[in-house]
Parts: C-alpha cells; structure tokens; sequence
C-alpha cells in the first residue's frame, strides 16, 4: 500500500492513501472466514457456516471491520516510515477526508499527532518575586470575632425594639397555597437569623420591623427552582407570630470551655494558640486568593511566551470545541440562531477560539512536564478523595459520581487540575529563593 506522508510541523502529519476496492473486498472475505468459524447460524454446525451466510447477515459489519483494519495498516505503515512508536502517538487521528468513489475505491487523508518534546530549562527565572501575605492584627481580630459567634449562646434582648436584620427571630409560621396549609409548611419556635438567606426571598425582609408578640401575614413566591414541585413557582401567605428577638452573646473573655470548643484537638488550648492558629489560617488564604490570582496567571503568561512549541492539532481542535461549547451557553438566542442557520459564520466564530486553545493545550504539557522535573504525584484516591468531597457538597452520591466521570472519560482532567494545583502550591510555597518573607512585617501584625 503506497502512503503520502507530509509533515505539517515538529509533532502533527499528514498521511495521504488510495485504498483500492480489491484490497477492501480481500478484508472482507478474510474477516468472513473469520466469523464463519465461531458464528452460530440456525441449519449449520458451529465452524461450517458458509463464508457467504456470513457476508449476508454481516455485510454492513464486515465492510466496517473491513475499514478499521486496513485503517489500521496505514497507520502502522506510516508510524514505521515516520521512525516513531506507537506509544509516541497523542490522541486519536483527525481524519480529514474520507471519499469513497463509485468503483468502491477509497480516498482517505489523516493527520496523527505526537506528544511534544519539552525543555524547560531556565524555567526558575520565570517564577514571580513575591512577599508572603502579611497578616494584621485587625484581621486576627475580625476573624476571631467571626469564630467565637459561632459557638455564642443565643439571649433574648431586653430592650423593646424591633426586627432588625444580623437579629435572631424566634416564632411560629405556617404557609398557605389558595387558602390551604401545605405539608412542611408549618413550625413553632423556629429560630432564624435574619438576613441569612434560609428562608424564601423575600420572607426575612417582610419580618423586618416586627415586635415580639407581633402577627404578620406574608405574601411570598416560591421560586421556579425550588425542591419540591408541588410548591415551585407558586404564590403563598405565610401566617407568623414572633414571640423573641434574640441576638448572640459574644464571650469578652476566652475562658478553659470556649477554646476547648474551638480548638477540641488540643490538650491544652490557649488564647494564644487560638490567634496563632487564625493568624495561619488568614495567611493561608491569602497566599491561596494571590497564588490564584496573581502569580499563577502571571507564570503561566510567561510559560507560554516562552516555550512555543508545537502541539498536537488533536488536542487543540478538542481543546477549541470545549471552549466553543462553553461560549455558546452564553450566546443571546438571536445570535444563536444565526449561527445555526449560517454555517461559514459558525466555522469563523469557532476559530476565533485556536489561539486560546493552542496556548491552553501548550499550558496542559508544559504543567506536566514541571510536575515531572518537580516530582509532584497525584494517585487515583487523591481523585477519588476529591470527588467524595464535591458529592458531599452537592448531596449526591459519590459512586454515582464517579461513575459519571469514568464514562465522561473526566477522571483524567481531575487529576490534571489536582496536579497543577500541586505544583502551584509547591513552586510558591517551598522555593525560598523567590520568596521574599516579611518576616518584620509579621511581628507588626502580632
């Protein structure tokens, strides 16, 4: 079989054959002789079907078959005359022409990709100066503040005033659709801080104002998303009466029972441990909000300008539907249905996504390979750990989820992004030669 091979550039190729009608025909009726051995057919012996019963109830199947395999051959022809590996190829082959002549001839054209080979060296001088994120003592003191309002007791106040949102309402409701109580609709002494967002919208702001021993009707509108069906999108009164008002008592001083609460891992729990243990925290998630939002775009910008290698058109024609698909989601309707209607103008518009794709496949290996020279390793449970917690999240079943990635054929882009999440940590977190501690700054915030 004689092949055309063009080289499109340093890892995608062109491969180019006519593949006669005789040599798919002789696929055929080897591929028959084949089946003809093992199939079973009503009237004949296992292994003595006729070749040609075969060909009759398996035509279609066989010419396929037929298909794949001389598909096959080329492929490994052109590997071979390309000096490379199979294991060298990326993905699945584009096939760009697939014409079938009225004779039975076939025309075919593909493009095969393969994994880029990096270097990166001098890569170190690309990662951001930074100063690790000071921490003050305002900020300690806020998000103390924050966590001893959680384990506060709730009280009732004692002035005579009214509902105000941050307030504690204690009161009895019950809902009505059309003048009748619906299931679930009803509650005595229910406890809810106003302004939280818990109930309906709409119902926390129309209880604003009360005073206890005050009874209110309230108009509200289930929305079009609620849980339950039956309630969705209908039109209620909710019968209230509050009985309290009631706010939290925060604690002025931390006492033995207050930091054992906060702090149940340790023995002995003390103020100064609790701060420590907040001021660690605030600076965690600093350096996560400017590892994420500032040094990793920043580094990732300069990788990509810096290393322009080729990459596999597979991949980024993969890539470029991704991001399509996900622009089109927030496409106006109109615009929509323009591109539905004019196919070059959709073709265009899909194009305008191929640099972004090309620079997001070349981001994709570049990440790889930092992992591999920076020994960074994510396992199958780290995924699985991942996703249990996402299920936990949604309140979905976690093997159902996972179920659902494996036959997205998702796991693999998981464990990506646990990857380059990783790294990131890693290269700004450890590489003490980039970072520049304020370690003066830090004792100010104390």
């Amino acid at each position: 079989m004689e092949i055309t091979l063009k080289k499109i550039d340093s890892v995608n190729s062109e491969v180019s054959t006519k593949i006669d009608a005789k040599q798919i025909k002789a696929s055929v009726d080897k591929l028959a002789l084949q089946a003809a051995k093992t199939m079973k057919i009503d009237g004949f012996r296992k292994g003595k079907v006729p070749p040609a019963v075969v060909k009759q109830r398996a035509g279609e199947q066989l010419q396929q078959d037929a298909q794949q395999e001389i598909f096959r051959e080329v492929l490994k022809q052109a590997l071979s005359e390309l000096g490379k590996a199979e294991t060298e190829l990326i993905g699945e082959p584009i096939v760009e022409k697939f014409d079938k002549k009225d004779n039975g001839d076939i025309d075919m054209s593909m493009v095969i990709s393969f994994k880029p080979l990096i270097d990166l060296k001098g890569y170190e001088s690309l990662i951001p100066e930074f100063a690790t994120p000071r921490v003050l003592k305002k900020e300690i003191d806020e998000k103390k503040s924050e966590l001893l309002k959680t384990v506060a007791p709730l009280e009732a106040i004692k002035e005579k005033r009214a509902l105000a949102k941050g307030d504690f309402a204690k009161f009895d409701f019950e809902g009505f659709i059309d003048g009748k109580a619906f299931d679930g609709g009803k509650a005595s002494d229910f406890v809810l801080e106003i302004g939280s967002g818990q109930f309906i919208p709409g119902f926390e702001d129309a209880m604003i104002g009360l005073k206890a021993g005050e009874e209110k009707d309230i108009d509200v509108t289930f929305p079009q998303s609620y849980g339950a069906k039956n309630l969705a999108g209908k039109p209620a009164v909710f019968k209230i009466k509050l009985h309290e008002i009631q706010a939290k008592k925060i604690p002025t001083k931390l006492d033995e029972e207050i930091l054992k609460t906060l702090m149940p891992n340790e023995e002995k729990p003390t103020e100064e441990a609790f701060e420590e243990r907040i001021k660690n925290q605030i600076r965690d998630e600093k350096m996560y909000a400017l590892i994420n939002n500032e040094l990793k775009p920043k580094l990732a910008e300069s990788l990509v300008e810096k290393y322009a290698f080729d990459v596999p058109k597979n991949i980024v024609e993969q890539e470029m539907n991704m991001q399509f698909q996900n622009a089109w989601q927030e496409f106006k309707p109109e615009e929509m249905e323009k591109y539905r209607k004019d196919k070059d103008a959709l073709s265009k518009k899909r194009e305008e996504f191929r640099k972004d794709a090309q620079n997001s496949v070349r981001l994709t290996f570049i990440i790889d390979e930092l992992a591999k020279l920076r020994n960074i390793k994510v396992d199958d449970q780290e995924v699985y750990q991942m996703i249990y917690f996402e299920a936990y999240r949604r309140g979905s079943d976690p093997k159902a989820l996972i179920d659902m990635y494996r036959q997205q054929g998702m796991l693999p882009a998981l464990k990506m992004s646990l990857v380059e999440e990783k790294l990131f940590a890693e290269m700004f977190n450890k590489d003490e030669k980039k970072a520049k501690k304020a370690e003066k700054s830090d004792e100010k915030a104390k």
